[in-house]
């Protein structure tokens, strides 16, 4: 067929033009089977990498999308039509909206990037047809790469095409823009492809997640630091290894702690002084758990550190984390949904999609029962409205 014949005369030209993702965790054994160092380490294993994740994706996830109309000065709650329900109700047979935009929210900050394929449905008609979204999936994002046709091969010189490679099939998809979500990080050079924390920071995740794993070893072998064996004359190195055997049989591990180490005549076993207060490791893992939380945009009241509190009470926190971490990934994934998930004629009808940010400033029930009030009695706000938030 021509198209293949095209396909295979530009292969070149299409393998010079990917986009390349991050480096997924598979590729990390190939690398260090390679003989290329990596530290091959989960950074969601370190609790302030995890606890970052959680509260950007839980706190997406917790907010409703609304759809609603712009006309004539009013905005009202829209009529949803197959798209709006999907976006606002079930995306998929199998994931709530709350678990759907969490999911988002992970990909978009572990990897740069969030990709979900719209599903749909054309029904041919006499004169052309009709297309209904049926349903919205996550593609994980290590197995997605940007594909830029410049050598023209899909017909359009330089467009943008992803390409899904599905590890559980091994089958690989070729989608068009316009039936893909692509949610990218803040921070990008290109506009195509966004960029991780992690692959920004790698070297400050690496070093919390090793000092997690010293201090581990050190709980592992009961608190015990190295020591030091003096002996006069020579042993072999026979000897040595069972000698160490024997001492470490007696003094390493948790179930030794407390327990009397037997010394031979003519030895002397004289511990490493090492305190973790001298080298201060509490401080700087603490410096190092700041910084984290800094990039990812978490106040350190967030991952329970209260030394420098300076809000007076939660809602100033919570306003403090919406407009300073949460407005711009939720700006941005509504502005992708308005273009992508809308036709030119419903936006041109005032229709748009909202997250309703008010749900993260909720108040005592008691304060926003009075400020309920006072927005219906000026007319600001009705009841129904009220009862939404």
């Amino acid at each position: 067929m021509p198209f293949f014949d095209n396909l295979r005369r530009n292969a070149t030209a299409v393998r010079n033009a990917f986009v390349q993702p991050s480096t997924s965790p598979g590729d990390e054994s190939l690398m260090e089977f390679l003989g290329i160092q990596t530290t091959g380490k989960r950074p969601q294993n370190d609790v302030t990498y995890y606890i970052c994740l959680k509260k950007k994706a839980e706190t997406l996830g917790s907010m409703p999308l609304k759809f609603y109309q712009k006309s004539e000065g009013k905005i009202e709650t829209a009529k949803k039509d197959d798209m709006a329900v999907l976006l606002t109700e079930r995306p998929n047979p199998y994931m709530t909206p709350a678990t759907f935009w969490s999911s988002v929210s992970a990909n978009l900050d572990h990897y740069g990037n969030a990709y979900v394929w719209v599903q749909q449905d054309f029904t041919r008609q006499k004169y052309g047809g009709s297309v209904k979204a049926k349903g919205l999936w996550i593609m994980p994002s290590n197995q997605v790469n940007l594909l830029v046709d410049d050598a023209g091969i899909f017909g359009t010189d330089g467009g943008l095409y992803y390409w899904y490679q599905d590890r559980y099939t091994g089958h690989s998809y070729i989608f068009d823009p316009d039936t893909v979500l692509h949610f990218k990080n803040f921070f990008t050079f290109d506009g195509y492809r966004g960029a991780s924390v992690l692959e920004l920071l790698r070297s400050t995740v690496d070093g919390q997640i090793a000092a997690q794993e010293y201090q581990n070893k050190l709980f592992k072998n009961g608190m015990t630091g190295k020591a030091v064996l003096n002996y006069t004359g020579e042993l072999s190195d026979g000897a040595k290894r069972k000698l160490i055997a024997q001492f470490e049989e007696f003094g390493a591990g948790a179930s030794n702690a407390g327990r009397i180490i037997p010394v031979p005549p003519g030895f002397k076993l004289e511990p490493i002084d090492f305190k973790l207060s001298d080298a201060q490791f509490l401080e700087l893992k603490q410096y190092g758990a700041l910084q984290l939380a800094a990039a990812f945009g978490i106040k350190p009241t967030q991952i329970n550190d209260y030394s420098k509190s300076s809000y007076a009470n939660s809602e100033q926190q919570q306003l403090a984390f919406l407009t300073e971490t949460m407005l711009f990934p939720i700006s941005q994934i509504e502005q992708e949904l308005n273009y992508k998930c809308l036709t030119d004629p419903q936006r041109a009808a005032g229709f748009y999609y909202k997250f309703n940010d008010k749900v993260l400033l909720r108040t005592d029930s008691k304060t926003q029962t009075e400020i309920f009030a006072q927005k219906v009695d000026k007319g600001i706000a009705t009841i129904n409205e009220c009862r939404e938030l």
